[in-house]
């Protein structure tokens, strides 16, 4: 992956510039280098980690610094006024928000594509489990992402070939949990103002809290911190009413489709567990998520308020992209219960993060919400290191 040249006024061929170039190539390598020795501690196959790793080295090694770029006047006004605002949103998310960003987001790559990555999802097909992959430092995770996206439906084909049920999707960024300075991507910045302040938050409290082994729940919180967040910066942070609202109707629109998600669940586990016949149990499934989409039309769409879903495709739909929601809708009500009873956001993150300590993150949200309103505040969170898993 090779990015777009950019041009950097009144530093090409200075020592400064020779410098800074030794020292990405410098990180490039030794990036490369660790990720090669850890791809043999893996369960996973080495040659993937190899191929993931090295990618990912390449993006590092073609970073350029944030701040420079928001002051190089070849750099076109949209580009320059959209990485101003990725500077806001991470100092808020470490000013008010109390999250550890660390060095994510100081850097920016241009790359050559629409989409950074495309993950692969796989569950079974009567049951509600999906098929996870172990890989270095985060543990068991039930997604595998691929920077060729050939490789990526491959991978998916031939999980169909084994009887899985697949569903592969793309995705504009990543975290390295605080190994590695996270760059911001230029397929981040296809989304508009809120969506990229949500994403930024999303994948810096990634790096803030990170509980090994807990995918379902790290996504879910992000995702609530990440939309949260970015109501408490367009609405109190920078005061833009338009956007204020922006971000409020989808973080609406987010419960209100992760309830209907969940209603779909029931009905799926009790058939699965029903003990049918295979092919009984296929046209039972069938039906259940045709009903679904025809419910989600005629009751749940008139509820949305950004326009964001659009309707299920039942013949789209299985159990591999159930749970790659799940993921992301987990009791967000919950959440956004702790968020009332905490009195901010930043509170509710506090309240989680020292709650949980080293123990399971939902238990840690049960016993927070069975507490009295007068309970709550005081603790401080547990620091990036502590938290994130390594």
């Amino acid at each position: 992956m090779t990015p777009r040249p950019t041009r950097r006024e009144g530093t090409n061929g200075s020592p400064e510039r020779i410098a800074s170039m030794t020292r990405n190539r410098l990180r490039h390598s030794l990036c490369a280098t660790s990720i090669a020795a850890m791809a043999f501690l893996t369960a996973c196959s080495p040659g993937y980690v190899l191929r993931a790793g090295w990618e990912e080295a390449k993006i590092l090694s073609a970073r350029r610094p944030i701040h420079e770029i928001v002051h190089d006047t070849t750099a076109s006004a949209e580009l320059r006024g959209k990485l101003r605002l990725v500077q806001d949103a991470r100092e808020y998310s470490e000013r008010t928000l109390d999250l550890v960003p660390g060095n994510a987001f100081t850097s920016y790559v241009e790359l050559e594509r629409d989409t950074l990555l495309m993950v692969v999802n796989a569950a079974h097909e009567f049951e509600l489990r999906w098929k996870t992959w172990w890989f270095p430092i985060v543990g068991r995770m039930p997604y595998k992402g691929y920077f060729d996206f050939d490789k990526a439906r491959q991978e998916a084909a031939k999980l169909d070939e084994q009887g899985y049920d697949t569903w592969v999707r793309p995705s504009s960024a990543f975290s390295t949990l605080g190994w590695f300075p996270d760059p911001l991507m230029s397929t981040t910045l296809r989304a508009d103002s809120v969506g990229i302040v949500e994403t930024v938050i999303h994948e810096i409290t990634h790096s803030t809290f990170f509980p090994k082994g807990q995918a379902r729940f790290n996504e879910s919180f992000a995702n609530f911190v990440g939309h949260r967040g970015a109501i408490s910066f367009f609405c109190d942070g920078i005061a833009d009413e338009a956007s204020c609202e922006t971000a409020e109707d989808r973080w609406h629109d987010i419960r209100v489709f992760g309830r209907f998600f969940h209603s779909v669940l029931d009905p799926l586990e009790a058939l699965y567990g029903s003990g049918l016949p295979p092919d009984e149990m296929r046209a039972e499934k069938a039906g259940i998520l045709r009903e679904a989409a025809e419910r989600f039309e005629e009751e749940v769409q008139s509820e949305f308020r950004s326009g964001r879903y659009r309707g299920l495709d039942p013949e789209r739909v299985n159990n591999a992209w159930l749970l790659s929601r799940m993921l992301y809708y987990t009791r967000l009500d919950d959440m956004e219960d702790l968020y009332r009873k905490s009195g901010s956001l930043t509170s509710a993150v506090r309240d989680l993060i020292g709650e949980t300590g080293s123990g399971d993150p939902w238990d840690a949200l049960d016993r927070l919400l069975a507490r009295p309103d007068a309970a709550f505040g005081g603790r401080q969170p547990a620091s990036a290191i502590e938290t994130v898993a390594r």
